[in-house]
């Protein structure tokens, strides 16, 4: 696990992504325009009732001592209107940015899912799948949260700025001009510190996707980690990652928050000045007292909006990110379309070829080079070789999961890339050394390559796999639970129920891969003899590094560096005392 460089990734162009995230919502737009108006209506009348105060205030003074009780409870009947009427509609624009957050961060995550389903298998060998699931989890929900929470502050702050700025020139313009002097000042500095701010929030969320990444590695490697003792080493490299996550947050919080108290002295000076001066024209009588009550209030208000609109800034930082690392992920390019109209095969027969592949993984690197074989309907191909050659790299171009340099591969005299890519997999099962099982029941996991399977069917392809009487002997039998891990079942008991799920799905062609590399002497003859009845009859690929597994193969492919160096059945390779006969002798050295 080797440490990260400590740099942050290059900065991108904020703009470009704020604007690719506006087009996002643009299917809510009307939602989010019904929210803002009612955020509008909401400020403006709130905007009301300091002036009506004021005037309260007004009467009042000019009434007494015989205070005139009928004025000054319509004004009281009409401020708490107000009061009620303000708080109904922001709770209606709090209402409706609640559903547009909820169903704009499950239409993301879909898009998210939908796009790893479009992806090449070459983005996720170069990308860690933590950082996919923090881009899927903790930046979906900063992009949303920050999206609903910005909408309304914004649209709130600038309402409440513009009608304070207009009330506030209808009662004094020289003590309009003292409160408006200090905010350019103010938000030129703000936009100084923000913009230094920013390379921090970046560098946060890619550690974030980088700490993530190790949780994921960590706790899916717990084994390894303690059979290999590097329990100090995981958790000293886990340290410094969260080490460097809490350092670059907590400069990206500390300069960011700089934003508030920095305004705020701005805006207090201009609050002493105006009530210094207020104070003076109320004296002078050019005021009415009311009107300076009034006006210290809109200055206050003047002011909260400009703090608001300051401190919103570093939610903005974190969304504007978040929303990069998002897009950046969809806008990734995907597989090559498939071609139109595809071609089909109607009846498979099975019969694959190899027309003179190359393959190349970086340019310049060959890893195939003019791979050419011709395999028959229902013959088992045994590909072998030392790690390395090139055998895993041969099933991927099978699958389409890459494709060739050159050359190109045919099944029944039909290329596959002329063929839908969805189309070609579903004419190989596959049982791979890796085994995978998904949490739900054992029966879930065996109907999973042929929903439509029958419990019936699924018992009949166990018993042919060996592992019905290992199913029925757990606690609930076919109903028994697999934990998310699949810790509940041996390594051996896994891949045979993975072989009967190959066998419930009933493929045309088979490929295994090193499936039985991680099993003892008895699992492994239980397991071939699965195999045995899983491939007769089809045309069926094995990767194995075990040569005994493969003695009956009807031809084997020796490997090396990527060509077939040998070719013929196990008897004819020992006979011609090659490559192969080196391999299959040194691993029966002892023997």
């Amino acid at each position: 696990m080797p440490r990260p460089n400590g740099k942050g990734e290059k900065p991108k162009n904020m703009r470009v992504s704020f604007m690719i995230f506006l087009k996002s919502i643009r299917k809510y737009r009307w939602w989010i325009l019904a929210s803002v108006l009612l955020t509008v209506a909401s400020a403006i009348l709130g905007l009301f009732i300091p002036k009506i105060l004021g005037d309260m205030t007004t009467i009042a003074v000019n009434s007494y001592p015989e205070l005139d009780w009928s004025a000054l409870g319509a004004k009281a009947i009409l401020v708490i209107g107000l009061f009620v009427a303000s708080a109904a509609l922001g709770y209606g624009q709090a209402y409706i940015l609640a559903i547009v957050s909820a169903r704009y961060t499950k239409d993301l995550r879909e898009q998210i899912l939908d796009k790893i389903s479009r992806m090449p298998i070459a983005y996720f060998d170069k990308h860690q799948f933590g950082d996919t699931l923090s881009r899927m989890s903790n930046d979906v929900d900063v992009l949303t949260t920050s999206m609903s929470q910005e909408i309304a502050d914004i649209s709130m702050s600038l309402t409440t700025l513009v009608g304070v700025m207009i009330v506030m020139l209808t009662i004094s313009v020289p003590l309009s001009l003292i409160s408006f002097i200090v905010v350019p000042i103010s938000v030129l500095v703000v936009a100084q510190i923000m913009r230094f701010a920013q390379k921090y929030f970046r560098e946060q969320q890619s550690t974030l996707g980088t700490l993530n990444s190790k949780i994921e590695e960590d706790y899916s490697g717990e084994v390894v980690l303690k059979s290999n003792s590097y329990e100090d080493d995981a958790l000293a490299d886990f340290t410094w990652t969260n080490e460097k996550l809490a350092t670059v947050t907590r400069k990206a919080q500390v300069f960011s928050s700089l934003s508030f108290p920095v305004t705020h002295v701005f805006t207090n000076l201009g609050y002493v000045a105006v009530c210094v001066l207020g104070g003076v024209f109320v004296i002078e009588g050019r005021i009415n007292i009311g009107d300076i009550q009034a006006f210290i209030q809109y200055v206050s208000r003047f002011n909260r909006p400009i703090t608001e609109i300051a401190s919103t800034t570093s939610t903005m930082q974190s969304l504007l990110a978040a929303s990069e690392r998002v897009f950046e992920f969809l806008n990734e390019a995907e597989e090559e379309p498939d071609v139109s109209p595809a071609r089909t095969i109607e009846k498979v027969h099975g019969a694959v070829e190899f027309h003179d592949v190359c393959f190349e993984y970086l340019p310049g690197q060959p890893i195939i080079r003019n791979f050419s074989v011709k395999v028959e309907s229902g013959m088992n191909v045994a590909i072998v070789g030392p790690t390395g050659a090139g055998k895993t790299t041969i099933i991927n171009l099978l699958m389409r999961f890459y494709e060739p340099t050159s050359g190109y591969i045919s099944i029944d005299g039909v290329p596959i890339r002329e063929m839908k890519r969805a189309d070609v997999r579903r004419l190989f099962g596959m049982v791979l050394q890796d085994t995978w099982l998904f949490s739900g029941t054992v029966e879930d996991n065996l109907r999973y390559g042929r929903l439509s399977a029958s419990l019936d069917d699924i018992k009949r392809a166990s018993k042919a796999a060996n592992v019905n009487h290992i199913i029925e002997a757990l606690p609930k039998g076919y109903r028994t639970e697999i934990s998310e891990d699949s810790d509940n079942v041996s390594a051996g008991e896994k891949q045979l129920i993975t072989i009967a799920r190959a066998m419930v799905a009933d493929p045309p062609m088979m490929i295994l891969d090193e499936a039985t590399s991680n099993v003892d002497t008895r699992t492994e003859q239980l397991i071939q003899d699965s195999f045995e009845r899983l491939t007769s009859g089809r045309t069926s690929f094995v990767i194995a590094h075990r040569l005994s597994t493969i003695r009956n193969a009807d031809l084997i492919l020796v490997m090396r560096d990527g060509a077939i160096v040998e070719a013929g059945n196990h008897e004819s390779l020992l006979k011609a005392d090659g490559f192969y006969a080196e391999l299959y002798n040194s691993q029966f050295a002892e023997g």
